[in-house]
């Protein structure tokens, strides 16, 4: 199971975020979990300076930006 990590306070783009994150998961058929992640010490241990941010498995794909659903599809099937 991967786990996807939406990186950022609860703002309208990281709701967009995990909004698109999730039809990415569904699209792509992974079995994945989404998870919040909007505390500061957390966010600033991950290197985000612009929310939101994107990370797979604890690895940061995308920052400051609200990536495609294709995007992320890709990075899910592509490990």
């Amino acid at each position: 199971m991967r786990l996807i990590e939406v990186i950022g306070p609860s703002c309208a783009t990281c709701l967009k975020l995990e909004l698109t994150a999730a039809e990415a998961v569904e699209r792509s058929g992974v079995e994945a979990r989404i998870v919040k992640v909007a505390d500061p010490r957390e966010i600033r241990r991950y290197g985000v300076v612009e929310t939101p941010g994107l990370a797979i498995d604890g690895i940061v794909a995308s920052t400051g930006r609200v990536p495609s659903v294709t995007e992320i599809s890709g990075w899910l099937l592509a490990a």
